[in-house]
Formats: structure tokens, sequence, C-alpha cells
């Protein structure tokens, strides 16, 4: 009917996103911002999830089967990040709802990040910052925080994706080390030399660095446990800038307190944001907040990927980043 009012479907958004991609939502869509940025309760979720046709969540939103029981008016997940085992994908897809990811976007950022870390566990960054900080530093000396060589050494990568293929490239390139990986299927035209091994127990007794790109969840909880621990280098160090469960963090305790390995990187945890304090209390470990995606730039191409795929889904359009 000419003149009628065009109803803007109805968004909440869990957490506050890049101001930039806030503005841009508001315009194209009828939206509710987490004004208090405080991660939402098990109500709060859903009751978005009654209220709003879509809802675009964080990685700090536990969304289990039991938030989709009895009736639910969202017909669409927009998540705001590449990993998704936070959300119940076939309990979400029974009760209806489309879910998206935002892939491509975020490999570079993480990549730099992985690399850090690998870089700060190597040369004991950590504990020497900590250490001049705190004013204890006496001066040069020639046996002071010696660290390891990275430059031809040995990485394995655990996921050979995205991100891990970029991982590959800075190692490699960069640093002239040699790359070995397991993935769950075939890997072929690579524009970097690396070697595909036939599993993960492989790849972790041959690396001197091992760094993990692999999705969450499912078959991959606890993948990096006590018998795998022991499978690496007593020298090796672990990086895990992919999902926190993908470590038992308690048998890595046990493995930095055994010297079994000889330290760890960590930007991601299991039970967010907690940390354990056997964990965090060590100066073999390298502990970042989650900063795999922490770019300016890259929080805002997540955002508008997310609204790249919200569109798409209320014009009637397959969305480019469904996941099942």
């Amino acid at each position: 009917m000419r003149g009628a009012r065009i109803v803007k479907p109805t968004v909440v958004v869990t957490r506050r996103w890049p101001t930039e991609v806030e503005d841009r939502l508001a315009a194209e869509f009828n939206v509710r911002f987490n004004e208090t940025d405080q991660p939402y309760d098990r109500r709060e979720l859903r009751s978005a999830l009654e209220e709003a046709d879509a809802v675009l969540p964080t990685v700090t939103d536990r969304i289990g089967a039991d938030l989709f029981e009895g009736e639910v008016r969202a017909k669409f997940l927009g998540n705001f990040g590449v990993g998704f085992n936070h959300i119940d994908i076939a309990a979400a897809a029974k009760a209806g709802l489309t879910v998206t990811n935002t892939p491509g976007v975020l490999t570079d950022a993480t990549a730099d990040l992985a690399m850090t870390l690998l870089l700060m566990c190597a040369r004991r960054a950590g504990e020497g910052e900590r250490e001049l900080r705190s004013g204890k530093w006496t001066g040069w000396r020639p046996t002071h925080l010696c660290g390891t060589h990275v430059t031809g050494k040995t990485v394995g990568i655990i996921g050979m994706g995205r991100i891990g293929q970029a991982m590959a490239r800075r190692c490699h390139f960069g640093f002239g080390m040699d790359v070995v990986f397991y993935d769950s299927h075939p890997i072929t035209g690579l524009d970097v030399p690396a070697r595909q091994l036939p599993n993960v127990d492989d790849v972790l007794a041959a690396a001197d660095f091992v760094s993990l790109h692999c999705p969450g969840g499912g078959e991959n909880y606890h993948l990096i446990d006590d018998r795998r621990l022991s499978c690496m280098k007593w020298s090796a160090f672990l990086i895990n800038t992919a999902r926190g469960d993908v470590v038992d963090e308690h048998a890595l305790v046990r493995a930095l307190e055994a010297r079994r390995i000889a330290g760890a990187g960590l930007d991601v945890f299991e039970g967010e944001p907690r940390v354990p304090g056997r964990l965090a209390e060590r100066q073999d470990v390298v502990l970042l907040p989650h900063l795999g995606s922490a770019t300016q730039e890259t929080r805002i191409a997540m955002g508008m990927r997310v609204i790249e795929n919200l569109k798409a889904f209320f014009s009637g359009r397959e969305p480019p980043d469904v996941v099942s």
C-alpha cells in the first residue's frame, strides 16, 4: 500500500560493538543494544530470543539447547566471531533459526597474535617485562633470561584452515621454520612448504612449537590432554589461540610442573574469564585476555560481516556465512 510504514526487524546485540558498526545497525534495523556491556545471563538470552527477530551473540554467550525450548520469535543468530561452539547449532536449527559466523576477516589478526605468543614464550618476554616493571631488574648479564631460538625450528600446526595457514606463512617465510601439520581433511594447494602428518601425536612429537587452530567442542574437547602433552618434546611450547576447551588446563599445569614441556602461550581459556590459579602464577606461561581478533580494523570488519549476513537473511537471500 502506498505510504505504508516499513517495519524494520528487531535485533538484539548482546555486547557493545565498535561505534561504526552500531551506527550502521541502528540505521537499518530496530536495534536494542546492551548498554552495560555485561554478559547476558540465561534469562536475558532467553528473553532476547523471545522478543527479537534476530539475536547477535558473541563468544561470551552460552546458547545451549535449553534456551530454544518452547516457542521463540528469533529466526536468526548472527555470531560475532568465527568460532561457534558456544551455540548449540543443532538445537538452533531444530527451532528454526539460521546461524552465521564471521570467517575470513579475522585471519591475519589472530595469526599475528599466535606469532606474538610464540615469540613471547621463546624469548621469555613476559617474564622480562614483569621483572623490569617490578623494579627487580639489576642490569644486563650473560645468563639473564636466556630463552630459545625461533629461526629454523619446527612449528606444528593443529588445524590447517585459514588461520593455521596464515600462521604457517608467518613461521616459514618470516622465521625460516619448518612446518608440519595435522588436519582432519587432506589439505592441498598450500602456498607455503608444509608436511601433513597422519595424526596429532606425530605433529606433537616433531614440533618445537605447537600452535592450535582447530575448532572447539565436539571431538576437539580436551584434544590436548595428559597423553597428548606427553607426546611433546620437553623443550617444546604450546600455543593456543583457538578455543579454550581444546586444552585440558589441569593437564597442562601438570605437564608444566613436571617440566614435561617448556612452556605455553594462551589467549583463550575454558572457563573465561576465569583462569586456573596454578596456571596464572607460573612464569613459564604467557597469558593474554582473548585478544586474537582485537584490532580496530578486524572488529569493525567482523561487525560489518554480521550485518551482511543479517541483511541477506531478511531480504530472503541465503546468508554467505551459514554454519551447520
